[in-house]
């Protein structure tokens, strides 16, 4: 899965105003989703800097910058449980990663807060708290679960704001 959304936004030249703005379209469409579902299911009470973590607010500044309206966010359903929770977690902020190579792509002078916000030591503590809270096998399903549930929230995204069928 991770490799279909890869092959769909790596599609857009980011270096280009129009590409750069769509790009952050859909990211915005399932991101802002998948961070507003994880933070009603209670992700503060998983991964406890959650809120430190949330990157919407750069998103949207970026959006505004360029002059692109937030699209309408598609439901997600994040589901409560540690585990759904912690999948969900994982593939943003694997997402967040990703954001700092992308960056180098985006064209001198457009906005990008929001593939700028990189913090290795974030994804070190996902990965202590995945350890410590995942511990059998039917919790890493549904970890799995859900960052599938993830995955298929921006492979839809990107399909609709990026053009690719």
């Amino acid at each position: 899965m991770h490799d279909r959304v890869d092959a769909i936004f790596s599609h857009v030249d980011l270096g280009t105003t129009d590409g750069y703005g769509r790009f952050l379209a859909a990211q915005a469409a399932a991101h802002l989703a998948v961070e507003d579902a994880l933070t009603e299911a209670g992700a503060d009470r998983v991964v406890p800097d959650w809120n430190s973590r949330k990157r919407s607010a750069l998103l949207l500044d970026d959006l505004d910058k360029m002059g692109v309206t937030p699209p309408p966010r598609p439901q997600h359903d994040a589901g409560t449980t540690t585990a759904a929770i912690i999948g969900g977690i994982y593939v943003l902020e694997g997402s967040r990663l990703g954001g700092s190579v992308l960056k180098n792509s985006v064209a001198p002078g457009l906005p990008a807060r929001f593939l700028s916000a990189s913090d290795p030591a974030a994804w070190r503590r996902l990965i202590e708290i995945i350890d410590a809270r995942l511990t059998t096998a039917d919790e890493i399903a549904e970890a799995v679960d859900a960052a599938r549930a993830v995955f298929t929230t921006f492979e839809q995204s990107g399909r609709k704001f990026l053009r690719v069928n």
